[in-house]
């Protein structure tokens, strides 16, 4: 179940911190949005049903506005947030067990934001990611910091990354080795870059090599370099005795050598706004191309170059998550539309094995833990799902408002952010681990 290859076991190892008990990053411990390790298959005792008077440990409300994901561990939850007219940012930490604010200061400010043009996207969108005593915040160009999550300090800044985001960052930093890697896709740059995670300092910086088409699907031009902009995260994989980044951008993906940044295969497609994250089984790669031709691919990541043309095993257009990552499980390839409509469809082909209308609108990603999905939408319902090849609802929860942001875990516990706070969610009834 969910086999893992011998160097991404080996490099997991390695961090063997990353435990089911806490949330490191945007998609969790195994970067895929699973709860529980690989192959353990037990029970954790996740919720299933909530509300604001049933299985709330605290409530806390967030300052400001912000659509990161929490990240979890050692007991703190920390999260970041912006001022709404994007001039201050700030990084905040909140005691998992009480919901205490333990910390809660402006890291950057700019006194010249650029618009963000909707309410997609917010200034601080991107996602922390944490390791023992260090946290690392994004606010894509507006600025990166690495704290020490023992005392509070900033152990180094960086804020002269240039890119023109235009509709605010989204991409989250990933850690590799000893690297902390930003994704820059903006309508004037699109590289990513490699930081020393212990100084900050850059170690190599690879530019997209993407074949630019600025013309959307009514054959009219771009304003501002729109369709070049994306908002993706990479994820790391194994592939022919190989451990890649696989990164998806506007109008391609591609293969990267995570160590030095060089490029190994490209997918050119013609999607733009990228913003689902990779997900990787079975021996392919499945990506969402975004908003413009949206289409959801399955790809062999075993090619060197331009495979645009002999490495996509499948492709559909039908029920594409544009913003919500997926989740696969086992044979099974879960998609949650942005309209709420969930589709199941085999991993292997793409062919359907169910489609249902789950929710309304849906920008938070699934999760999956207790061989349940969880999924959450705008207005702040919530239902968990049986993750089979039959549609079956377990729970239909609402909170007071919506999800932006995608959910977390630590230990039992649902970390959920709203709109306007943060929740720990966790059944009174203790359930026996097995």
């Amino acid at each position: 179940m969910r086999a893992l290859y011998p160097l991404m076991v080996a490099w997991l190892l390695l961090n063997a911190w990353r435990c089911a008990a806490d949330w490191p990053d945007f998609r969790g411990p195994w970067h895929n949005g699973h709860v529980s390790a690989p192959a353990e298959g037990r029970t954790l005792g996740l919720p299933v049903k909530w509300s604001e008077r049933e299985n709330v440990k605290w409530k806390t409300p967030i300052p400001h506005s912000g659509w990161s994901t929490p990240v979890v561990l050692s007991g703190q939850i920390w999260l970041t947030t912006a001022t709404e007219d994007g001039r201050e940012f700030f990084g905040i930490c909140v005691d998992a067990a009480t919901g205490k604010v333990l910390f809660n200061e402006k890291l950057f400010q700019c006194d010249t934001p650029e618009p963000l043009g909707n309410k997609v996207n917010g200034y601080a969108s991107p996602s922390p990611v944490i390791e023992p005593d260090r946290v690392y915040l994004h606010f894509g160009s507006y600025g990166t910091a690495c704290l020490d999550t023992k005392d509070f300090k900033v152990l180094w800044k960086r804020d002269d990354l240039p890119c023109r985001h235009y509709r605010g960052p989204g991409s989250s930093p990933v850690l590799f080795k000893d690297f902390l890697i930003l994704t820059m896709d903006g309508v004037d740059v699109q590289y990513l870059v490699a930081l020393d995670k212990h100084t900050g300092k850059t170690v190599w910086k690879t530019d997209r090599t993407t074949d630019w088409n600025d013309l959307g699907p009514d054959g009219k031009p771009a304003a501002e370099g729109d369709f070049r902009k994306a908002y993706t995260t990479p994820i790391f994989i194994e592939a022919g005795g190989v451990v890649q980044m696989i990164s998806s951008g506007s109008r391609a993906a591609y293969g990267y050598e995570p160590s030095t940044g060089k490029e190994l295969w490209k997918v050119s497609y013609g999607g733009y706004s990228t913003a689902g994250r990779p997900v990787f089984g079975k021996g392919l790669v499945f990506i969402s191309t975004g908003f413009g031709k949206t289409e959801y691919l399955a790809i062999r990541p075993d090619g060197r170059g331009d495979v645009t043309d002999s490495h996509i095993v499948w492709r559909t257009s039908r029920g594409v998550p544009k913003l919500p990552s997926p989740v696969l499980v086992d044979d099974l390839l879960f998609l949650l539309g942005d309209n709420g409509v969930m589709r199941c469809v085999e991993a292997a082909t793409g062919d359907e094995v169910w489609q249902e209308r789950v929710l309304g609108e849906c920008y938070a990603s699934v999760i999956y833990g207790d061989d349940n999905l969880y999924c959450f939408d705008q207005t702040g319902k919530s239902v968990v799902l049986k993750a089979g090849r039959t549609y079956e609802v377990v729970g239909t929860n609402t909170l007071d408002d919506g999800f932006m942001a995608s959910p977390a875990v630590s230990g039992r516990a649902l970390i959920l952010r709203t709109k306007k706070n943060l929740y720990r969610v966790e059944s009174s009834e203790k359930a026996e681990l097995k």
